[in-house]
């Protein structure tokens, strides 16, 4: 690496961290403001909070990466372009393409460390961070692994196989036992809704129950259900896909087609977790026509501003084709890739007209 790469890849680096920074302090105010509701339940304090907090701070990092890769290519190569360092190094015949494969070098490292951290670091510490919060608020909550999430609350069994939202699961089983421990009703739902902090609406409801010889077996409706289980707690007995590893998806994904279960959820979660890390790629090589074009002399906050209203719009599109994929059981690899091939795209045709 020369030293005009290094000094390239230098100023990049410094300010996607700076601007990484910032935003995770933002989050992680916010994400330690949204737990002050939940102290006192249970046994979870002030300092657990805190604690939930820092071991989220991992994910949120990894989910930012993107977005903030590209603000802070955009003012990294944007100051060297106001200080006249870009017109100076093309003034002695470096190249666009030069400039590029500098830019690509401190992509890499982001593509590496964006890897690193989505699949060793932030999905084991935000599962900690759940276990954690989850065991001090339901201490009287016994919880067991397996297939779906089997939970336990006094003579209530709960059985969870999928999570559709933070409020809303399907597939839920319900075992009532009686005082000694014997089966006395069966009862299952096709969607699970929390309806406050102990009480779930159950759609679709039928149960069988058990009296002497006879079944009484329940018409199917709509049940009210009391329980000290809340949303938050199966939350984290059902892992959300966008939280899994891809070693772990990958393994899902094969044990669902095995049994012949749809797995697209899973596969475009898969393949989109692959293309947002591709994407940080073509975030950095986006600022290269930017600061060589109109927003080469504009202020920081306007590239700030820049970067960040494509940031969303990348999001705001991923997320829009995550529902599209999930209601209308549209193509999930094609869409997955569709945002970062659409960036790819604009950011290729940019740097082919760059001058």
């Amino acid at each position: 690496m020369s030293i005009l790469d290094r000094y390239i890849v230098r100023a990049i680096l410094g300010s996607v961290l700076l601007v990484l920074a910032v935003f995770l302090v933002l989050g992680g105010l916010f994400a330690f403001i949204s737990q002050q509701r939940d102290i006192g339940i249970g046994h979870y304090t002030l300092v657990d909070a805190l604690w939930f907090t820092v071991l989220n701070i991992p994910q949120q990092a990894y989910q930012l990466l993107p977005v903030t890769t590209l603000i802070g290519s955009l003012l990294g190569l944007g100051t060297l372009a106001r200080g006249s360092e870009i017109t100076v190094l093309r003034a002695t015949g470096v190249s666009v393409a030069r400039l590029a494969g500098a830019a690509l070098i401190a992509a890499l490292i982001l593509t590496g460390a964006e890897a690193v951290v989505g699949e060793f670091v932030a999905p084991q510490l935000q599962e900690a961070a759940s276990q954690s919060r989850a065991f001090s608020q339901y201490n009287t909550i016994s919880f067991g692994g397996g297939t779906g999430a089997w939970v336990r609350d006094g003579n209530l069994i709960l059985n969870v196989s999928r999570q559709s939202s933070s409020r809303q699961f399907g597939g839920m089983q319900v075992f009532e036992l009686s005082p000694t421990h014997q089966l006395i009703g069966v009862g299952r739902a096709t969607r699970a809704t929390s309806a406050g902090h102990d009480r779930w609406v159950l759609d679709d409801y039928t149960a069988s129950h058990f009296a002497d010889d006879r079944v009484t077996v329940r018409p199917s409706g709509r049940k009210q259900l009391q329980t000290n289980i809340s949303a938050s707690f199966l939350g984290f007995a059902v892992q959300d896909p966008e939280q899994m590893t891809l070693r772990s998806l990958w393994q899902l994904i094969g044990y669902l087609r095995a049994n012949s279960i749809d797995a697209s959820q899973y596969v475009f979660a898969f393949w989109s977790r692959i293309a947002r890390t591709v994407a940080i790629v073509f975030a950095v090589l986006l600022a290269v026509p930017f600061v060589l074009g109109s927003m080469r002399s504009a202020g920081a906050g306007a590239r700030a501003m820049l970067g960040l209203a494509i940031g969303i719009g990348f999001f705001l599109l991923q997320r829009l084709i995550e529902s599209g994929t999930i209601v209308f059981h549209l193509d999930p690899v094609i869409l997955a890739w569709l945002p970062t091939t659409l960036l790819g795209t604009v950011t290729l045709l940019l740097l082919a007209s760059a001058r």
